[in-house]
């Protein structure tokens, strides 16, 4: 298995100018190797395989001063990542999208460059923490959390943000097999996603959405600021900064909301269940797609999938439609506007918030899917006594999830 690890780096301005002027080395390099394989293709009239552009830098070396203070490694992962985008740019023809070429990177769009197996390591000098860069020299990293004993370091890719800021991602291995966790699992959970409650699961818990509107408030500010400055002068500059400033910081707040969400339902649970949301669809839908694209549903459950595999927790995505329709007691569908937020069956008179239905439904579904035997009993019987307990979403922010944690042990206690 493979995870990444994310650290800011602390570089000092020698150390700033070296890492932009390599990146725009590598930008260039990457712009001459696009520009050799529309000319191998013009030729040729097919594409050239990778190591045939690879297998040219020696040479360039030769002309091309600029290139020998580059790492070789990292040279390599330029062509590599042409070669990437190419494949994506296919993958996307394939699949009926209609899209163009690839095109030449101006500076503000090429903002990284990777050391790939070699010439980098985490390393302490005069008691601090240093990423050692072959040709860049040892640059001062925040190692705000230890990467596990368990893992290999493959590579390193170094990044900068529109703020200005410096990061460096570590690609790990895990040298270890997850956590083992029951075959048929009997501590299992369904997951309904929306708007209003961000989760609402089959424990009773339902976590409301993150307040963002002072964050949204302030961008709108900062970005009608900036369009009364003149384009490309000094006071635009500083003012688009301040603008990154701005998406930077309502990108991490939600990203680290839902990261320690979904670390929690792959921790505490043996099987998850969530919706298979088909969001390309949803977006395109004219109503409500401004508050879709907030609430990162497909972030969610990409984070929530790979966390559940970490822990060893079954994860199962289940068919969406009909889950809010069908009675979890009897399973007969009625229909239900979007402003009904109650479930109430006509048929078996089963009543229950429209999100925990819709959860007990994920559940059951799920564990049809993996072929798990679980009670006949109705969601009647065998909901918590307790009911709903809302969790703000302030509350899960705090580091541990305090509030979820102390709702399920209250529930498995009772």
């Amino acid at each position: 298995m493979y995870y990444a690890y994310k650290y800011r780096l602390d570089p000092s301005d020698a150390h700033r100018e070296a890492l932009d002027r390599h990146r725009d080395i590598c930008r260039q390099l990457y712009n001459h190797a696009l520009y050799r394989l529309n000319e191998y293709q013009e030729e040729h009239g097919e594409t050239p395989a990778m190591t045939t552009l690879r297998s040219e830098l020696p040479d360039l070396k030769e002309w091309w001063d600029e290139l020998n203070d580059v790492y070789s490694k990292v040279l390599q992962t330029v062509v590599e990542r042409l070669f990437d985008n190419l494949r994506g740019l296919s993958k996307l023809k394939e699949n009926g999208y209609g899209v163009g070429q690839l095109k030449w990177k101006p500076p503000r769009e090429y903002r990284s460059f990777t050391y790939n197996q070699s010439g980098f390591k985490l390393d302490k000098k005069s008691g601090q923490t240093v990423l050692s860069l072959s040709k860049l020299g040892d640059i001062p990293i925040r190692l705000h959390r230890l990467i596990p004993e368990y893992t290999t370091l493959k590579q390193v890719t170094l990044k900068k943000d529109p703020t200005g800021e410096w990061f460096a991602t570590f690609g790990v291995e895990i040298d270890r097999e997850p956590p083992a966790k029951p075959a048929h699992p009997e501590n299992a959970v369904g997951i309904d996603v929306g708007i209003l409650k961000y989760a609402h699961d089959t424990d009773g818990t339902a976590v409301e959405s993150l307040d963002l509107t002072d964050e949204c408030e302030r961008l709108e500010r900062e970005q009608r600021k900036l369009s009364r400055k003149e384009h490309g002068s000094s006071n635009w500059e500083k003012q688009r900064r301040r603008v990154a400033e701005c998406h930077t910081a309502l990108k991490r707040k939600r990203r680290d909301f839902l990261h320690k969400l979904s670390n929690y339902y792959a921790r505490e649970y043996d099987l998850v269940a969530v919706e298979d949301l088909n969001i390309k669809e949803m977006l395109e839908s004219p109503s409500n797609s401004r508050n879709t694209v907030s609430a990162s549903w497909r972030t969610f459950r990409s984070m929530l999938e790979y966390k559940c595999e970490r822990e060893g927790t079954h994860f199962i995505a289940v068919e969406p439609e009909g889950t809010t329709k069908e009675c979890a007691s009897c399973g007969v569908s009625t229909d239900k506007p979007l402003w009904v937020r109650k479930h109430s069956c006509p048929a078996c008179g089963f009543t229950a918030d429209r999100d925990e239905n819709a959860a007990w439904n994920i559940l059951s579904r799920g564990l049809t899917d993996v072929g798990v035997g679980h009670s006949e009993s109705t969601p009647v019987e065998t909901a918590l006594p307790t009911g709903t307990t809302p969790v703000p979403a302030q509350r899960v922010l705090e580091a541990g999830s305090t509030a979820l944690s102390e709702r399920v042990s209250a529930s498995r206690a009772g």
